[in-house]
């Protein structure tokens, strides 16, 4: 069967036609593997269109695709070939430091993951009514080959499934680890119950935290659908630009990228808002999946006490307890998140390093960082906010598996 397949290179999400994707793992609502909005075909071409992940901003679109020898797509990997680091929250600036100062070059190298969304998600996208295993492994491989075609350095998969780890370690990548926070849900009836399975002294500080966010009159909207206008899109960008150019320095995406979405996927989104005196001050966005909550990003007009975890991570929950889904993800970084109800998970990338000396010094490296990854989760882990023998067992994360 492995005769008949073959890989190719393709650039834009332009030449790839939409009911082609949606059979892919994760893709669609009716495909095979659980929705994953941002491997969709709707949020990958928005961000390509919207000259938000492009060439020019130094993502160029470098999709690797398995067809059978009548064009049948059977696989893919979403991937760009990058001439830098930014926008990717998996790190490996030091790698690329070390490896020019010793005559090499680093840049361009493959990257394959959803631009700028560290969130969990298939990589190695395959067809329903496929051999996962056997597609999975093909994938895996033919990536290394892509590469060494090229000539670039590397490869990075990053933000994958741990269900897909057994094809990247079998084609002998290298095995990353890291760390988020996310909220599980135990079949809690409300945000009530889910407090109730938390120390005494933390419930009382997350209830007086949620009433101060809302004091000086502030509401809470939840907005989907045909609820998002142009002009809401207008007061969520304004937001998103004020805020990101204070954290970042130059946000990544477009006013047009969110036009894109309220057209082609409004059902998937939410957006919470804060109001007060008639206006919004305040907004995060966050995805829909078949069974998580993705939050990415927020803004705001007004500084109020506790309002960006109001709006970023109890409404998040409130919004998820409501639709029965089972985790929130709230992005990367963030210990604060702990104390909130959100527990350490382990997320996964894979790095396929052409250079044997850059590869042994990576791979050393990495089984050090793995440890610190293990003991720092445990460690967090023993400071949750559950009252002892209510824990959650975070390890469970992917969609696969289940995370993100």
């Amino acid at each position: 069967m492995t005769a008949s397949l073959t890989i190719r290179i393709e650039q834009s999400f332009a030449a790839i036609a939409p009911e082609r994707w949606s059979r892919l793992t994760g893709a669609s609502k009716s495909g095979p593997g659980g929705y994953n909005p941002f491997v969709s075909h709707a949020y990958l071409s928005a961000l390509e269109e919207s000259g938000s992940a492009t060439a020019k901003t130094g993502w160029m679109g470098h999709h690797t695709l398995l067809e059978s020898d009548d064009g049948t797509l059977l696989g893919a990997i979403p991937g760009y070939l990058k001439s830098h680091s930014q926008g990717e929250y998996v790190f490996d600036h030091g790698w690329a430091d070390a490896f020019e100062r010793a005559g090499g070059q680093y840049y361009p190298k493959i990257q394959c993951s959803v631009p700028f969304t560290p969130a969990t998600g298939p990589r190695l996208l395959v067809a329903e009514g496929q051999d996962a295993d056997l597609m999975r492994q093909t994938l895996a491989t033919g990536l290394q080959q892509v590469t060494r075609q090229l000539g670039v350095s590397s490869a990075h998969v990053t933000f994958l499934r741990e269900d897909e780890l057994p094809a990247f370690d079998e084609a002998g990548y290298l095995h990353r680890t890291d760390q988020q926070f996310h909220f599980i849900n135990e079949g809690y009836a409300n945000h009530d119950a889910f407090l109730e399975t938390l120390a005494s002294r933390k419930r009382k500080a997350l209830k007086k935290e949620r009433r101060a966010a809302l004091e000086n009159g502030i509401t809470i909207d939840w907005l989907t659908g045909s609820d998002l206008t142009e002009d809401i899109w207008d007061q969520f960008f304004a937001f998103y630009m004020d805020t990101g150019s204070r954290k970042w320095g130059r946000p990544y995406l477009t006013r047009s990228f969110y036009s894109m979405i309220g057209e082609r996927m409004p059902e998937d989104i939410l957006l919470v808002m804060a109001r007060r005196d008639g206006r919004y001050i305040a907004g995060a966005i966050n995805f829909i999946g078949s069974d998580a909550l993705y939050g990415r990003h927020w803004g705001c007009s007004e500084d109020h006490p506790f309002l960006h975890f109001e709006v970023c991570y109890h409404q998040a929950i409130d919004f998820a307890l409501s639709k029965g889904l089972k985790r929130v993800e709230a992005g990367a970084q963030g210990e604060h998140k702990l104390a909130r109800g959100y527990l350490p998970v382990t997320t996964h990338s894979a790095h396929y390093i052409a250079h044997p000396g850059l590869r042994k010094a990576v791979a050393s490296y990495l089984e050090r960082e793995r440890e610190e990854v293990e003991q720092i989760g445990d460690y967090l882990e023993s400071h949750s906010p559950f009252r002892k023998g209510e824990r959650q067992d975070p390890g469970k994360t992917d969609e696969g598996e289940e995370p993100q």
